[in-house]
Order: C-alpha cells, then sequence, then structure tokens
C-alpha cells in the first residue's frame, strides 16, 4: 500500500499498488514527514522532538478509531530547537508489533546528530540509549532487524552489527567490509531467511530537480564479509523508500524482478522541496531501465501531496 497526502490536513489516500486502485477509504494521520513505516505502523517525530507510532489503519475515515492507535514515546536527544522536527530522525524500525508482541517491541532510529544509532524498548525503557558515541558509530543511512541482530549501512558501503537483549547491547560488529563505488547512491537494507540481507543501491542525480538514474543490488556473503552484485531479484518486488524495505510476492500483484521505489529523504534534499515528490516509480533490475506504469491518477495525486508518500503493509485484512 502507498500512502498519499492529501489537502484535507491529516487525511491520506491508500494506494492498492497489488490491484493498480486507489482504495475507497481514507486514513487520519498527522500531516507531517514520517521517518519510518514498520510491521504496519507508521512513525514520525514531533515539535518536541518525542517518537511516535501511528497504526493507519486503526483510524479509518468514518470508522470507530481503535483503541492504542497511538504510541507516544520520549524524546530523542538533541541539541537546539529546529524547524524541520520532522527530519530529525533520518529512519525509523521497529523489531515486533506494538500491540501483538509488545515484549520483543524494539524501536530503532537513525537521528541526528550525526546519523547515530539510539533505541528504546517498548515498555521497559523509559530513555533512548545511544549505541555507540565514538565516530565509527556514526553516519548510519538505513538499518534492519535479521534474526535477533541489527545491522546498519555505513557510507562505502560497510554494515555493522550487534545484538540488543537488555537496555545494554553488545558492541558494533563488523559484518560487512567496506567497499568503492565510482558513483554516490543511497542505500538501503532488507533481509529475509530465504534471501538473507541484500543492499540496494539507488543513484540519482540533482541537476534539474531530483530523479532516480539506477538501481544497484548487492548480497551479502556473511561468511566473507562480501557483497557481490546481483543482476535478479527472482520471483519477487522490493519497495524502498521512507518505509522499512520490503519483499512482496510477485505472483501477489507485484511486478517481478523489480524495485518500487518513492519519492523520499537524502543528505543532499533533506526537506521536501516546493516541488512536492516527483522522484518515485519502477525499475526493472534484470533489463536495467524504467518501467511505465499506468498510474497517471495515482501519480497527479502524490506529485500534489505535502508529505512524502510511504510505502506500508498492513498486518490484517482491511
Amino acid at each position: 500500500m502507498l500512502l498519499i497526502n492529501t489537502d484535507n490536513e491529516d487525511i491520506w489516500k491508500v494506494y492498492n499498488v497489488m490491484d493498480n486502485k486507489l482504495l475507497d477509504l481514507e486514513v487520519r494521520v498527522p500531516n507531517t514527514r514520517f521517518c519510518g513505516s514498520s510491521k504496519g505502523w507508521l512513525i514520525f517525530v514531533e515539535d518536541n522532538f518525542a517518537v511516535t507510532l501511528v497504526n493507519p489503519f486503526f483510524r479509518v475515515r468514518g470508522r470507530t478509531e481503535k483503541q492504542n492507535s497511538v504510541i507516544h514515546l520520549p524524546p530523542v536527544w538533541h541539541f537546539r530547537k529546529s524547524d524541520h522536527f520532522d527530519y530529525y530522525v533520518h529512519k525509523a524500525v521497529i523489531s515486533a508489533d506494538p500491540l501483538l508482541n509488545a515484549n520483543e517491541c524494539i524501536v530503532l532510529v537513525i537521528t541526528e546528530p550525526f546519523y547515530q544509532l539510539a533505541f528504546i524498548r517498548l515498555g521497559k525503557d523509559s530513555t533512548w540509549t545511544y549505541v555507540d558515541w565514538r565516530i565509527r558509530g556514526r553516519g548510519f543511512a538505513e538499518v534492519v532487524f535479521l534474526e535477533g541482530k541489527l545491522y546498519g549501512v555505513q557510507s562505502r558501503n560497510r554494515v555493522l552489527s550487534c545484538e540488543i537483549n537488555t537496555r545494554f547491547h553488545s558492541g558494533l560488529k563488523l559484518a560487512a567490509n567496506k567497499f568503492q563505488t565510482n558513483y554516490w547512491a543511497k542505500n538501503y537494507l532488507v533481509c529475509s531467511k530465504e534471501k538473507g540481507l541484500l543492499l540496494v543501491h539507488r543513484l540519482m542525480d540533482f541537476e534539474g530537480g531530483r530523479h532516480t538514474t539506477k538501481f544497484v543490488v548487492y548480497k551479502l556473503n556473511f561468511n566473507k564479509r562480501k557483497w557481490t552484485e546481483i543482476d535478479t531479484l527472482g520471483d519477487v518486488a522490493l519497495f524502498v523508500g521512507d518505509n522499512s524495505s520490503f519483499f512482496v510476492a510477485a505472483f501477489r500483484g507485484c511486478l517481478p524482478n523489480c524495485v518500487y521505489f518513492s519519492h523520499d529523504s537524502d543528505c543532499n534534499e533533506e526537506v521536501l522541496g516546493a516541488d512536492g515528490p516527483r522522484d518515485f516509480g519502477v525499475y526493472d533490475i534484470k533489463n536495467k531501465r524504467f518501467l511505465t506504469i499506468d498510474t497517471t491518477y495515482v501519480s497527479t495525486l502524490a506529485k500534489m501531496s505535502k508529505q512524502p508518500p510511504i510505502w506500508i503493509v498492513p498486518t490484517f485484512q482491511l
């Protein structure tokens, strides 16, 4: 699903990419930039730098709002006020559903200053724990949970990992050696037990306005700590953006071997410009080309949005 902000303040429309259809329902969530979409929940930062989780499908317009649709967390550490507080957390992810599996739910963020990692255990911690204040613990672009560990990718594609079992953690350890490329790219991590850990490079050009030019995908060999480029995703589609990256089986209506991408935050254009979101589409990994999808109405809505659209996977039948 793709959530698209409307002119009606806190009302967002829902686009089902599998059916190529704008659903006949709207959700009521804040008119803000979301720094995460994970396990069916959206994550955002309030003006006091508090982190908040909201389940949009508990807040469908015209229906009774379900209990516990909003979960408030303490503020992240900040050294000054900012008009762009909603961009202070670069990315956020949760390890488990905060209602269905609260005891296992860890909220992990990449936050200013210096794009550092911090986490909080739902219902157990009253403050955020920062994983590493040293230089080696800075500059993260993306983070995921895989088999009880967190993995975070930094510049030059180096990946560090650590275990979080209590308020204390095992410390950052090298999971993948860095490697140099001859281009700048935004990094995404996506994982599954079947496909392991993938690194997705999104190449962008900012001349005349931001636009994506290419995607390159690598797979991690955990034993050698080495990335290898792959030219196929198999029978799945991959969704990237401000959301936690995820796979969807192609037989469910998505095109196989493709990356569906949305306009998201990046270090060159942290705040959405006056032109609104423009950089979204579908990229065929195997044939290395962009696809033209008949989504004219949805594309028009997205370009008119005041906030970046965001992918989300509902955890129950709508």
